[in-house]
C-alpha cells in the first residue's frame, strides 16, 4: 500500500478531521499510487493520519475513509458506514423520503445517495467510490430491498476525476416519475430528470417551517421550479400564490404538483425572476412574503463577484416587493457563498431599498444533509426569514 507524506506546513487541517489532501499539500509518496487504490497518509513526522482512495490525476490526492490503521476499506466497511448513516437519520425521525449519505459528512467522500420512498438516486463523484459502486448497489439492496436505484452521475465534477458522466438503471428499469410525501404534501418528482438527485431534500424542513409567514397571505414564489414552495405556501393557508420560473417544463410540474395537493390557489408564470422582479418593482407590486429560492449563482470561486452582484439585484427587487412588516425568505445553495457574506449581500441589499430588516429565523440544510465543524464545504444552504419594516 502507497503512503503519502504531507508537507510540514500542510497538518493541521487534516489532522483537525478535513478529508481532503490536495497534492500541493504532499511532500513525499512512497510507493506507486494508482487511481482509485487506497493509500496511507503520514504527517512528515511520520504520524499515522489515515486511509483512503487515492486519484493522482485530481487535485483532490486522497479522500480519507477512516483513521484506524487496522480497519479494512471493503464491502463490509461500505455496509457498515451506511447502516450507521440510516441509523442517525432513523434517530431523527426521517422514515420515507430523504438523503440517506452526504458524503463527506457521513465519512463517505464523494457519495451521495437519496432514499425517495421505495427507490433510490445514487451519485459516485470520485474514482475511488466509482470502484464500489456494484457494492454499494447490492449494500442498498440487502438493506433496503428497493424498488429500483437509479444513477445520476451526469454530473460535471466526475471529469475532474477521470471519469465520464453517465446516468441509468442500477438494476431493474422503473417510471422514475414517483410521487414522494413531503410535509404531508404530495410531490411529483423525475429522478432521473429532474435536478441533481432528482429532487432538491436539503429544503424540506425550510418548507415546512415557512407556514406561519404564508397563512393568510398573498405570496410571491420566484425561482419556483417545480413548485415546492408554492405548494407549500399555498396548503399553509396563503390568500393568493403566484409561482414563478424560467422553465416551461418545470411549470408544468409545478401545475401537476398543485393538483395532486387539490390546490387552486396558486398563479403559474414562465418567465425570467430577474426581469419579473424588476418589471413588478416599478409597477408597484405589493406582496405580503416573498420567497427567493434561486439556483446556485455560482459553482466556482472565480465566479462569486458576479454571483454576490446577482443575490444583491434579486434580494433588492425582493424586499422592495414586500409590504411594510411583511417577510422576505431568501436562499442560497452556493457553498462558495459564505453564511457571512450572504448577510452582508442582503443587508448592502437593504441598505439600497431603504429598507429595515428584522432577522426572525435562520436556517441551514435538513439534519439528512448533516453538517461537519471541521469540514466547512459541508455547509453550503443559507435560508432566511426577514421580516422587512
Amino acid at each position: 500500500m502507497a503512503k503519502i507524506i504531507l508537507s510540514p506546513l500542510k497538518n493541521r487541517r487534516i489532522e483537525n478531521g478535513h478529508p481532503w489532501i490536495y497534492d500541493n499539500e504532499v511532500s513525499d509518496i512512497q510507493g506507486e499510487v494508482k487511481q482509485g487504490e487506497i493509500v496511507e497518509v503520514y504527517t512528515h513526522k511520520k504520524k499515522f493520519i489515515g486511509k483512503g482512495y487515492a486519484n493522482p490525476l485530481s487535485h483532490i490526492l486522497v479522500r480519507l475513509l477512516t483513521t484506524n490503521p487496522k480497519e479494512e476499506i471493503n464491502r463490509t466497511f461500505f455496509k457498515r458506514r451506511i447502516q450507521e448513516a440510516y441509523a442517525y437519520r432513523q434517530k431523527l425521525g426521517y422514515q420515507d423520503t430523504f438523503r440517506l449519505v452526504f458524503g463527506e459528512a457521513d465519512f463517505l467522500p464523494a457519495l451521495v445517495i437519496d432514499k425517495f420512498g421505495d427507490y433510490f438516486s445514487l451519485q459516485t463523484l470520485a474514482f475511488g467510490i466509482d470502484q464500489f459502486k456494484n457494492d454499494i448497489v447490492e449494500i442498498l439492496e440487502e438493506i433496503f430491498n428497493p424498488k429500483g436505484i437509479y444513477e445520476r452521475n451526469d454530473v460535471p465534477v466526475r471529469e475532474l476525476e477521470g471519469l465520464s458522466q453517465m446516468s441509468g438503471f442500477l438494476g431493474k428499469d422503473f417510471d422514475t416519475q414517483v410521487v414522494i410525501k413531503e410535509n404531508n404534501f404530495r410531490v411529483l418528482i423525475d429522478i432521473a430528470n429532474g435536478q441533481k438527485t432528482g429532487y432538491f431534500l436539503d429544503q424540506t424542513a425550510n418548507r415546512a417551517a415557512i407556514a406561519p409567514f404564508v397563512n393568510q397571505a398573498t405570496v410571491l414564489d420566484c425561482f419556483s421550479h417545480t413548485g415546492s414552495f408554492a405548494i407549500h405556501a399555498a396548503g399553509y393557508g396563503a390568500k393568493k400564490v403566484t409561482a414563478v420560473d424560467i422553465s416551461e417544463v418545470a411549470i408544468r410540474t409545478a401545475k401537476e404538483n398543485a393538483k395532486l395537493n387539490s390546490l387552486d390557489n396558486i398563479d403559474f408564470v414562465v418567465a425570467n425572476a430577474f426581469d419579473l422582479l424588476k418589471e413588478w418593482t416599478k409597477e408597484g407590486k405589493q406582496f405580503d412574503t416573498v420567497i427567493l429560492d434561486p439556483p446556485a449563482f455560482t459553482k466556482t470561486r472565480g465566479n462569486i463577484d458576479n454571483a454576490l452582484r446577482g443575490y444583491k439585484e434579486i434580494n433588492l427587487r425582493g424586499m422592495k416587493l414586500v409590504k411594510r412588516g411583511g417577510f422576505l425568505i431568501t436562499c442560497s445553495c452556493s457553498h462558495f457563498i459564505k453564511p457571512d457574506i450572504f448577510k452582508k449581500v442582503i443587508y448592502d441589499a437593504a441598505i439600497d431599498a431603504g429598507k429595515t430588516i428584522r432577522e426572525v429565523l435562520y436556517r441551514p440544510q435538513g439534519n439528512d444533509h448533516p453538517i461537519l465543524w471541521n469540514v466547512e464545504e459541508t455547509l453550503y444552504l443559507k435560508f432566511y426569514v426577514l421580516q422587512i419594516l
